[in-house]
């Protein structure tokens, strides 16, 4: 129940960010409240974005979500979901998978392999820029371009 919080919070806060915006669907929904044992289901989908800590009081965990929060719509634009893990004692399977020390973000990409990791908060301006290098991103800017032209 511990891990949750924080989600319910960012989400709330992204939502709130994306109607003083005038864009109330984007945001919201990359903050997933569930918890996912297995990354397979994004495969093709979506980058997933996992926030892990030790708690929820963590205040990198507090500044990275903030940073997440405030720039959600350009996340939602390169289909990012956002899951957090503040609870190490319950074991959960991404943290067994993915071993973080402490805070720890990871960025997987839609082929499901970890693309990043940092042991810091990151701005979601370089998260954007590390995404849009990536062949699969170039690929979609690609289309999105022909399709519109």
């Amino acid at each position: 129940m511990k891990h949750v919080l924080p989600i319910v919070f960012a989400g709330l806060l992204g939502g709130s960010l994306a109607a003083a915006e005038g864009d109330t669907t984007a945001p919201s929904t990359i903050f997933l409240e569930q918890d996912v044992s297995d990354l397979s289901e994004f495969v093709w989908e979506k980058r997933p974005i996992i926030v892990f800590a030790d708690s929820p009081n963590d205040p990198s965990f507090s500044q990275q979500m903030d940073l997440l929060a405030d720039r959600a719509a350009e996340l939602a634009e390169r289909d990012v979901v956002v899951l957090t893990d503040t609870d190490p004692s319950a074991n959960s399977d991404l943290r067994l998978k993915l071993r973080p020390r402490g805070f720890m973000l990871v960025l997987i990409g839609k082929d499901g392999g970890v693309k990043l990791r940092k042991p810091f908060p990151w701005d979601v301006r370089e998260l954007s820029r590390t995404i849009d290098k990536m062949p699969m991103r170039q690929r979609e800017i690609r289309e999105r371009r022909d399709g519109k032209g």
